[in-house]
């Protein structure tokens, strides 16, 4: 195994090894400055972590709001407070070691806002902002406001030339590393884009080649690339490390720090975690934001995907082959489907899936009186988490806050099921974890095979960085 040695990161010299960050309360201040006091660069969410009162009880994010913008103002407000909350124990926990990284969505709601929001009651606290999911033009800015490192998140070379063409060149002194996020293999949101088949991974080898290619063309010889997604133990990426064609190199652990004794996740899912099988993490096409996005293969996903298997096309007026009657919803409004189309609905109202519900792509899904309810109710209750939601169509751009299409019952509430799935507690934690999202690297499998974690052992994060820094 060669020899990991520090590298130059945000001014500092540091370990190449940064923690994931995990939105909603996972990737959490205690995580984070344990990892920074091991040497490496902790990363805390911003995005809905956290907050807590005087006693040190987490707040419940209850929303009170009459108005989705009302409510919107609540989640921003939560956001802000739980991010300085969050950044205060990292620094805490580090000790001055390290680096302390937040870690933020761009097509969260109000992303701007949170991140200075944050930055502006954390001074001092966070010495790098890391973004993705979206294309974060304004990040850099934003970075020069604050005086702080920028990683910008990217599944390829183009989007970088993009992100460089248009804003970073000014700002250069202050990017402390690119993120190659690769979209096959990485954890939570990725960014395959239109012209990438998802069954068909690529090498990251080559694409990360063609982004240093490009930073070079720029002048960022030496400015680090972040390998995210994928990454289990270091000995599998000999290759790449002190690789000329490469440049520097940092490591990224999104997975692995899931199951650590600072690991915030509940029991429930640290037992999980140690159950997966290869193939059980895959990648899907349900969540509100448009990406995909890795995700353990569980009944909240089996369900989603049902969903998705019960659908027709409709016509609200005989057309063609859509000539067969039939009524929606308890007026029973008439729309038209095929003869075929009618026989399949008639199994599945057999079947209990008695509700048909109207997607903006002209079909009918078939759900329970049940799901059908708490859909509504989720749509309902949106607190416009993200920028732009498929689900319940909000907009945080239009002046009616609306995308002008109609909800899409197909997807979900992913605040709601992310908090679910991070607060869930007592003796009903499994089941709660089984039905809600449990994001996840597709090498989640390999707590199961893994020696370290043989017996049930849950490491520290030192003892994990230690494990990595072996090459294992």
């Amino acid at each position: 195994m060669k020899a990991i040695n520090a590298v130059r990161m945000g001014g500092v010299d540091v370990l190449p090894l940064v923690e994931g960050g995990k939105g909603v309360s996972v990737s959490t201040g205690v995580s984070a400055g344990a990892w920074a006091a091991a040497g490496g660069a902790g990363t805390v969410s911003i995005v809905n972590a956290d907050s807590y009162d005087a006693a040190g009880n987490p707040v419940p994010q209850i929303y009170h709001g009459r108005t989705r913008r009302d409510r919107h103002e609540e989640l921003v407000d939560y956001a802000i407070r739980g991010g300085i909350a969050q950044a205060q124990i990292a620094h805490d926990v580090a000790g001055g070691r390290g680096r302390i990284h937040a870690n933020i969505l761009w097509e969260m709601g109000s992303a701007e806002r949170v991140i200075r929001g944050v930055l502006d009651g954390a001074k001092g606290l966070i010495q790098g902002v890391t973004c993705g999911a979206g294309m974060p033009y304004r990040l850099s800015d934003i970075a020069a406001e604050y005086g702080v490192y920028y990683y910008p998140i990217v599944s390829s070379a183009r989007a970088f030339n993009a992100l460089w063409k248009r804003a970073y060149s000014k700002t250069s002194d202050l990017l402390g590393g690119v993120v190659y996020e690769d979209p096959w293999r990485a954890g939570g949101h990725n960014g395959l884009s239109n012209t990438e088949n998802p069954l068909q991974p690529e090498d990251p080898f080559p694409r990360v080649a063609a982004l240093r290619k490009l930073m070079r063309s720029f002048g960022l010889d030496e400015t680090p690339i972040i390998m995210a997604g994928g990454v289990w133990c270091l000995e599998e990426w000999e290759d790449w490390i002190g690789n000329p064609e490469l440049g520097p190199i940092v490591f990224q652990f999104g997975t692995r720090p899931l199951l650590t004794q600072e690991s915030p996740i509940p029991q429930a899912w640290k037992d999980r975690l140690l159950t997966l099988k290869k193939g059980d993490v895959y990648l899907n096409r349900f969540s509100p934001t448009g990406f995909y996005s890795s995700a353990v293969n569980n009944s909240f996903l089996q369900e989603l995907r049902g969903r998705s298997e019960r659908q027709v096309a409709f016509s609200p007026e005989a057309l063609g082959a859509h000539s067969a009657s039939y009524g929606v919803g308890a007026r029973k409004r008439e729309v038209f489907v095929t003869e075929e189309d009618l026989q399949r609905i008639h199994g599945w109202e057999a079947q209990g899936f008695t509700e048909a519900m109207r997607t903006p792509d002209s079909t009918l899904i078939f759900v329970t009186p049940d799901r059908a309810r708490e859909i509504i109710a989720d749509q309902v209750a949106c607190m416009g988490c993200l920028s732009e939601c498929k689900f319940s169509n909000w907009s945080q751009r239009a002046p009616d806050y609306s995308n002008g299409h109609k909800a899409d019952p197909r997807s979900f509430c992913i605040q709601k099921t992310l908090q679910a799935a991070a607060h869930a507690s007592g003796p009903e934690a499994a089941e709660i974890l089984d039905h809600n999202l449990m994001f996840g690297g597709t090498n989640a499998w390999r707590f199961a095979t893994d020696p370290f974690y043989a017996n049930g052992f849950v490491p520290t994060v030192a003892q994990l960085i230690e494990r990595i820094m072996s090459g294992r």
